[in-house]
């Protein structure tokens, strides 16, 4: 079994602004700093066998601190980005809700980043505990591709919160059919 500690990073200036931050690297705000200070105090005991993140800022400053008393050395992949929103990054989340189109990442890709994801870590981690660090979204995906889910099926995760996947064998990672009909309207 691969276990999975999925956290989300940190509370940004940019999710307190309602800002739609994609691959913008964001920034931990005071409060942000606090809720993964606070996580990291519940996991310090817990022992992993590696520190996987994604490699935008927001996640990087997250895993840092999460990280202080384990010592890992943290592993950066572009695989655990959040969703690439094209040219509504950077807008109001109130706003590009209205006018989203198929300019943003597919949830098919994404769907297939995950899946390429897990497939690596249940390769190169069997019989580990990882801790992951990535996006409210993307997070959502990953849980969705390991559960045979629709994104939708999964509850929206609050900054710097933990969710346990655990990766039995035999493994089957998939895009739930609603999900790519999703992606390419």
């Amino acid at each position: 079994m691969t276990e999975l500690y999925l956290v989300r990073h940190g509370q940004t200036e940019e999710n307190a602004a309602n800002i739609l931050q994609g691959h913008l690297p964001g920034h931990l705000s005071g409060e942000g700093i606090a809720q993964v200070v606070d996580l990291s105090h519940e996991l310090e005991h817990v022992h992993f066998d590696a520190l996987l993140c994604s490699d935008l800022k927001r996640c990087v400053d997250t895993a840092t601190i999460l990280n202080v008393p384990h010592g890992l050395t943290p592993q950066y992949t572009p695989l655990l980005r959040e969703r690439d929103w094209g040219p509504f990054t950077g807008m109001n989340i109130l706003k590009a809700r209205t006018i989203l189109d198929d300019r943003a990442e597919p949830t098919g890709a994404m769907f297939i980043r995950a899946i390429t994801f897990l497939q690596d870590v249940v390769t190169r981690y069997p019989e580990s505990r990882l801790l992951v660090v990535s996006h409210g979204l993307f997070c959502r995906v990953i849980q969705a591709a390991s559960l045979n889910k629709t994104i939708r099926d999964i509850p929206r995760m609050d900054n710097a919160e933990v969710r346990i996947l655990k990766l039995i064998p035999p493994f089957r990672f998939t895009a739930r059919q609603e999900e790519a009909e999703a992606s390419a309207n």
